[in-house]
């Protein structure tokens, strides 16, 4: 069962992450760039000392580091199987969400691309940015899709302590409280319902 205090400890923590996403937001305004909806947009003073920082492509290659290069196919090599777990967990959610009675996880919230609007990046970097951006995106977009599947089968946390838990995992019921459980799991799985 969870405690007062847990509840008192998970509002303080959603507050904090609420402070620190306008903490952020004002950081950006002080960095002279603003984001009109999906384009971000820079003044044009320090687009021009962006633009006089990027290495031209032949400084990047001879500059860049041999080993990075070798490991090059090996990296992009896993693009395959990136966009096959993107495939399929899509399709899962696309299938079973509305089965379930769950909001549907919007993948743009969790796949961002915008470092291409940085000029001091070449063609090259932009690539890796790009690239980068949709793997840990991806990663992210699945980790909430399988949060909520976990929500709704079986939010009971683990006995022993687990790193990297999902941000739903600190409000799961805990290891052993089998008190009105099925009451519980219903009570679950009809938040997911509800828009976040």
């Amino acid at each position: 069962m969870m405690t007062d205090r847990i509840r008192t400890l998970l509002a303080e923590m959603n507050t904090l992450e609420e402070e620190m996403a306008t903490a952020l937001r004002e950081q950006q305004s002080k960095m002279f760039f603003q984001i009109d909806g999906k384009r971000v947009e820079f003044e044009r003073t320090l687009r021009e000392e962006h633009r006089k920082l990027k290495s031209s492509l032949l400084q990047w290659l001879v500059a860049y580091r041999p080993q990075n290069l070798l490991t090059g196919p090996i990296i992009y090599g896993m693009a395959i199987p990136l966009l096959l777990v993107d495939l399929c967990i899509s399709f899962y959610q696309a299938c079973c969400f509305p089965i379930y009675g769950i909001v549907k996880v919007r993948r743009a919230n969790y796949i961002i691309f915008d470092r291409q609007n940085l000029d001091y990046l070449n063609i090259i970097e932009k690539f890796h940015c790009t690239y980068c951006a949709y793997g840990t995106g991806l990663i992210a977009y699945c980790t909430e899709i399988i949060s909520r599947t976990e929500q709704y089968f079986c939010p009971i946390k683990h006995a022993r302590k687990m790193l990297g838990n999902h941000r739903r995992y600190a409000g799961f019921l805990e290891f052993g409280d089998a008190l009105d459980y099925e009451k519980r799991l219903e009570e679950y799985r009809i938040a997911l319902g509800k828009p976040n």
